[in-house]
Parts: C-alpha cells; structure tokens; sequence
C-alpha cells in the first residue's frame, strides 16, 4: 500500500489514517498510487470560485453566476448546491429554490485569465495537458517521476497546492490509467478532492450505480437505456456486444468498453478547442422573432467576449435552435473573413434565425457559435462589406471602455432595449 499526504505531500508505503509526519488527515491510499499517471484534473465550481476569489463577502453565501430572470444558471458554489440549484437551470426556478441566492454575471476574460494561470502550472508538470475546458484538462505524468523525484501522485497534490494558494481556486484531481476512470475518479470526492481508481477496481466498482452514472450518459439517454432494461451499470456489463450495437450503434461499442472501464485514447496535447458557443433555454417557449433576435444578440456578445478572451476567430457561425418538444436545428453558415465580433456574429446569424422563426414553431432554446478556429492577428478587410472594419474598429473601442469602466460602460441600443425589457 502506498500512501500519500496531499498537505506536506509525504509519501509512504504503507496505509495510515493521518499522517505521521504533519498529523493531517488529508491522506489518500492505494496499492497503485505510485504507479498510476493519467490525471483529470476539474476546478471546483470555476466561476464561483473565482467570484468568491475576488469578493470575499461572497464566500459564505450561496453564489449564483449567471444571466437575469429569463437566462440559466452558468455555475453555483456548493452552497447553492445544497438547495437543488444547478448548472443550465433557468434563473427562476433557481431562485424559487434558493431566494436569498446572490446573483452576479460572468466575466469570462477574468475566467479565462485564472484558466490560463492554472494550465501554465500544469505545463510545468507534463507537456501532455489536453483542456477539455477553461477550468478541466486530461494530464499523463508518464515518466515525469525521474523529472520531478516524486510520483505523479504527488507532482499532482502539489499542483492543487500551488492553485489554491497561488490563484485562489481548488481542483479536484482523479488519478487512474485512462482518461474515462479518471474523469469518473475527479467526480467522487469534490470538492478539493483527490480520488484513485485503478482499472483492475473498475468493474467492481462501477457494477451498482445507475446507467446515468457513465460520464457522457444524459437524462434522456439513461431513460431510454431504463426502457430498455439497463439499470445499472452490470446490467450492461453483462449485456452482449452485438446486442448493444445493434440497439445503439457505435455508441453500444462505447457503453460497452466504459461499463468494463476500458478507454484507450491517449492524453493529446494537440487536441485543439473546436468551437466557441453560448446558449441560453428560455424561461417560456416562445415564437417571437424579436424575442429570439434580442436573446441572438446577447449570446453573440458572450461568443465574442470568449472567442476574444481565448484569442481566436471563428470561419463558420452556427445557429442552434430547439423546439417546444426537443427537436434540434442547427443551421451554419461561412464567412468571407474569419471574426470574433459581435457584430459580425450577430449579422450572420440573423438571417439565419429569421428563416426558421416564422412564426409558427415555439422555441425553447437558442444558441451561437463560431468554428474552424484560427489564432487572432488583426480583423479582416471584407471586400463585399467594406463597413466590416468600421464595425469592428467601433466593437474594439467599446471592449476597452468595458474592461476599464464597467461592463455597462458602453451599451449597444439593441442591450438598452432588452435591459428596459428585463426591468418591465
């Protein structure tokens, strides 16, 4: 048994409950920890977290990060938690479940400036870091023992160290040998966890939890997996492949190797974000197109504000709608010029909307998204708009005033309309 202490960061081979040589008790064991090198690595309620960082008055109150009473929750502290409020849940029901929440909105340049502090650090460990998101990433520490003289268990208790103390936020880190168990690891002990789960413990312990429990298993899906007769994970342990396939295709193949705890994809460092998007699911289905053009506008300002924060363009703008009873259209289309916004994102995506918003489906979601990601150098001159770079020089002096005076500081006639709209 190997045994690890995540505050003074000694390591022994054997088991105790506190450590013999600090006294704590934050301590993890297993037969393996010294051997095991594939970490998903997960900040605990990012967002939060970093509003908290830089309001300490926020930190004993339940902290919802999000848009106003007809947007979702992007993310909340455990505290909200506690109360049933969750991720994507509309503001109002979250609200009816937890009053005395404090409401604040996102700041993702803030966001993604702590996201960079933290993958710089765990650059430092291993050049194989694969970002899943701002705030989650795979690392495989293969051979990073001789590198750094301590196992991977322990390079990786010090890198959630050096995040709380160095950018004010905790991770929470699971360690395992693929990158499946160790996603499902990182879940198990949050938050400011350390959780291991070797393969040769998958089965076993996987056997009993609900079909839902599989990481990439929704709502809709483990319904439809219950309907079926998978209830638990051992029911599809025992299910025969060729079955599986023939009901679900590909995803059987997949359901299949993750009931066993099998995954053989390599930690990628070249494994590039794809897309920047922003959606939002209304707080009552709706028809209007005015409705769905103000909401279009909103979300093509958070897309940019991200696509911004991340130094990217986008090439392809994706509108993304779902109808009253959960049907997706998706709807996509180039530009002449890469970009990053606003404006542009908003002007593509528009006729887009109108062509599908004709008054005769309710919707109960929309999103935007920019794709095939370029490196930001400078804005392009469109030749068939040529007021592009007029828009885009006015959109540029607009990001400066917000970043030194307030997100209000500057506000478009279309945002004062929606803002007079959420006070009515």
């Amino acid at each position: 048994m190997t045994t690890l202490c995540r505050d003074c960061l000694a390591v022994k081979t054997e088991d105790f409950e506190r450590c013999p040589t600090c006294g704590r008790l934050r301590v993890v064991s297993h037969p393996r920890l010294d051997s095991l090198a594939i970490a998903h690595v997960d900040c605990d309620a990012f967002y939060a977290a970093v509003e908290q960082r830089d309001n300490p008055a926020l930190r004993d109150k339940p902290l919802i990060v999000g848009g106003g009473t007809r947007g979702v929750v992007t993310t909340c502290c455990y505290m909200a938690r506690l109360y049933g409020v969750r991720s994507a849940m509309p503001m109002f029901k979250a609200l009816k479940l937890c009053p005395e929440a404090v409401v604040v909105p996102p700041d993702f340049r803030k966001y993604h400036e702590a996201g960079r502090a933290i993958r710089a650090r765990m650059d430092e460990l291993t050049p194989l870091v694969q970002p899943v998101s701002i705030d989650e990433a795979y690392l495989d520490l293969s051979g990073t023992e001789r590198l750094h003289g301590v196992p991977p268990a322990a390079s990786l208790a010090r890198l959630a160290i050096d995040v709380e103390q160095q950018v004010g936020v905790t991770v929470s880190i699971g360690l395992s040998a693929n990158k499946f168990l160790a996603k499902t690891a990182s879940e198990l002990d949050k938050p400011r966890g350390f959780a291991v789960l070797a393969p040769e413990d998958a089965e076993d312990f996987l056997a009993d939890k609900p079909v839902g429990f599989l990481h990439g298993v929704g709502p809709k899906f483990a319904e439809s997996l219950n309907r079926d007769g998978f209830h638990v994970i051992s029911d599809l342990q025992r299910a025969e492949l060729k079955d599986l396939i023939r009901r679900y295709g590909e995803t059987g193949d997949w359901l299949k190797r993750c009931a066993h705890g099998r995954d053989n994809r390599p930690v990628s460092a070249h494994d590039e974000r794809k897309s920047v998007s922003s959606e939002t699911t209304f707080f009552e289905d709706t028809s209007d197109l005015s409705v769905l053009e103000d909401h279009l506008w909103r979300l093509s300002v958070k897309t940019a504000d991200r696509a911004k924060a991340e130094g990217v363009v986008g090439v392809v703008v994706t509108l993304k709608l779902k109808t009253s009873d959960f049907k997706q259209v998706t709807r996509r289309i180039s530009l002449h010029e890469p970009t990053q916004l606003a404006q542009e994102v908003f002007r593509t995506a528009r006729p887009l909307l109108a062509k599908e918003a004709n008054g005769k489906v309710r919707y109960r979601l929309i999103g935007v998204g920019l794709s095939g990601l370029s490196a930001y150098k400078a804005d392009g001159v469109d030749l068939i708009d040529p007021k592009v770079a007029k828009r885009a020089a006015a959109e540029r002096a607009s990001d400066k005033a917000r970043a030194k005076f307030g997100r209000d500081a500057v506000i478009t006639g279309r945002a004062a309309k929606m803002a007079r709209k959420d006070k009515g």
